[in-house]
């Protein structure tokens, strides 16, 4: 079976929680935020309506590598952090920095599907689109 990799925010969580999920699963730990806001710049560019530029932390960067080949090897990622702002920060920062490798290793080239319609036949009680 494929192994799948569960992504938390501490090293003492990715243990416990790798206790009860078993072999078929990785877990391993952010070790909290993996992104912030430049030390050296504004961080924020006023003529892009105040949008935010992050940057990988300095002191993260070998957790952010080791994230990038365990998801390598994966089928699967699961974002795992606490249900709360900050877990979803976490979380919305680890998929911008793994996404290159989840395109990568979908063959596509940076994107991540999102926006592309499948074609098929429709679902029961939809139309089909002209």
């Amino acid at each position: 079976m494929a192994r799948s990799l569960v992504i938390v925010e501490s090293p003492a969580k990715a243990k416990t929680i790798n206790k009860y999920l078993g072999r078929n699963y990785t877990v391993k730990a952010s070790y909290g935020h993996v992104m912030d806001l430049p030390k050296k710049e504004l961080g924020i560019n006023i003529k892009r309506n105040f949008e935010p530029t992050y940057e990988i932390s300095p002191d993260k960067t070998h957790v952010v590598e080791s994230l990038r080949k365990a998801a390598e090897k994966s089928d699967a990622i699961y974002l795992a952090a606490d249900p709360d702002r900050e877990g979803e920060a976490i979380c919305a920062h680890l998929a911008e920095v793994l996404k290159p490798t989840m395109a990568a290793k979908n063959g596509k080239s940076g994107s991540n599907g999102a926006g592309k319609k499948k074609k098929g036949k429709p679902r029961k009680g939809q139309e089909e689109a002209t």
